[in-house]
């Protein structure tokens, strides 16, 4: 009998060791199974296809040190410019799936299909859409020595000098690219493009009065603003902006203009869904902060929410309201 206690007592304690064994391997399965739930255990690389200075080197500088100060896991900001933003999305689309490379984008992404005939990489298919965050409109501004203070005055003197005026952009697709040609368009203007491989470059052209004028962020163009560098005749919104309430929109001369640069986040085909989901209320979550909100504010941004299925069709839909202007300007894709 005593031998037949212990034999049970020896058994009941290999029979408990088996299920709490059985419940460590179940626990560590279900945490296997979920991606998102040790993500990041290392360092983010977050792409930003554009040279230094514009909104798309600033708003991801916003949202990964506000990420490395939540997660304890350093974003590193990779700038990747060229080709109107394609190298940098080419870089980010052929990157391993697993979360550790983003790429920020704005409205360059949804109009290079219609601009290249050969973009090494599928628009839809080869990026996975995270979050779209935040739109700015842009804003118009002239070097000093352009004589006219106000739209009207410019309209009237470029259409006196029919190709004289030059304009830089961040090259085609991009928004300042999309706001001069949907401005000719509507006011029958002709100008010279001078494209650069990014707004810190085109913003340095106007500066140094190698091109006229320019449309660009706010963020980029108000210290010179300020300083008198540059002189501000309209904003590409319907209305005015709180951040330059002084600064007519270009909407008040011209019906029915209005562009709208949006900023989003974008992550190679294939991420799990968990980490995307994770990264998208990680996003949300910073800009509704108030100090980040005031800031993007300041900067003239407006914030937005859209959830990666929104942001997708929100893609879908700039990319057939684009296409349409392009074909009726009669541009032709680079080979």
């Amino acid at each position: 009998m005593q031998y037949s206690h212990r034999g049970r007592t020896v058994l009941g304690r290999f029979a408990l060791l088996g299920v709490l064994a059985l419940s460590a391997g179940t626990a560590m399965a279900a945490a296997g199974s979920d991606p998102a739930s040790g993500y990041p255990s290392r360092p983010i690389r977050f792409i930003a296809p554009t040279t230094p200075g514009g909104a798309n080197d600033i708003l991801p500088r916003i949202l990964g040190a506000r990420m490395t100060q939540n997660w304890g896991q350093q974003v590193v900001v990779d700038l990747r410019p060229g080709a109107g933003g394609i190298v940098g999305t080419e870089i980010a689309a052929r990157a391993a799936p697993d979360g550790y490379t983003l790429l920020i984008v704005a409205n360059g992404y949804a109009l290079n299909p219609f601009l290249n005939a050969k973009l090494p990489y599928d628009t839809l298919k080869d990026l996975d859409r995270v979050s779209l965050f935040t739109v700015a409109p842009l804003v118009l501004v002239v070097h000093p020595s352009v004589p006219a203070h106000s739209l009207k005055e410019l309209i009237a003197y470029a259409k006196a000098r029919p190709g004289e005026l030059n304009y830089g952009t961040s090259g085609l697709g991009s928004g300042g690219w999309l706001s001069v040609e949907l401005f000719s368009r509507m006011t029958g203007l002709q100008m010279t493009h001078v494209p650069y491989k990014g707004a810190g470059q085109s913003t340095a052209a106007v500066l140094g009065n190698e091109v006229h004028m320019l449309f660009t962020s706010s963020l980029a163009a108000a210290p010179y603003i300020k300083s008198g560098r540059l002189r501000a005749l309209g904003v590409t919104s319907s209305k005015r902006v709180p951040s330059m309430e002084n600064v007519p929109a270009l909407a008040e001369f011209i019906p029915g203009y209005e562009v709208l640069n949006f900023f989003g986040v974008l992550v190679p085909a294939g991420t799990p869904k968990p980490i995307i989901s994770k990264l998208s209320a990680e996003i949300n979550r910073i800009t509704a902060l108030p100090d980040v909100r005031e800031q993007l504010a300041s900067l003239g941004f407006e914030r937005v929410e859209y959830t990666p299925e929104q942001f997708t069709e929100y893609v879908k839909s700039e990319m057939k309201k684009w296409s349409a202007i392009i074909r009726k300007a009669g541009i032709k894709a680079n080979q």
